[in-house]
């Protein structure tokens, strides 16, 4: 069984015991929240906005750095930026359809 929700403007496609990293939801570590949920596959039948998911919240950080690297061919201009988002580390506890 699994099930596609819906965080921060992103669709993930969550199972039981998955481990995600969504934005920074500004959240203390072991408290349960209620994702918004799309559609939840059942076997062979798909459910739609008819179920739940429950996910634990494991902590927050920051993640791994992105680096922005823009250049303009035969102009001599380079730049060169990075950044790393906040993040909350959460999982998924329970799917039910």
């Amino acid at each position: 069984m699994y099930a596609i929700v819906k965080n921060g403007g992103k669709q993930y496609k969550v199972k039981e015991g998955d481990i995600l990293f969504f934005d920074n939801m500004n959240l203390e570590t072991g408290v349960e929240i209620d994702l918004p949920v799309l559609a939840i596959m059942n076997g062979e039948s798909l459910v739609l906005n008819n179920g739940s998911v429950k996910a634990e919240v494991i902590g927050e950080g920051r993640a791994r750095k992105v680096i922005i690297y823009k250049k303009l061919r035969r102009k001599d201009s380079k730049l060169k930026r990075g950044f790393r988002r906040d993040i909350t580390k959460v999982k998924i506890t329970k799917i039910s359809a």
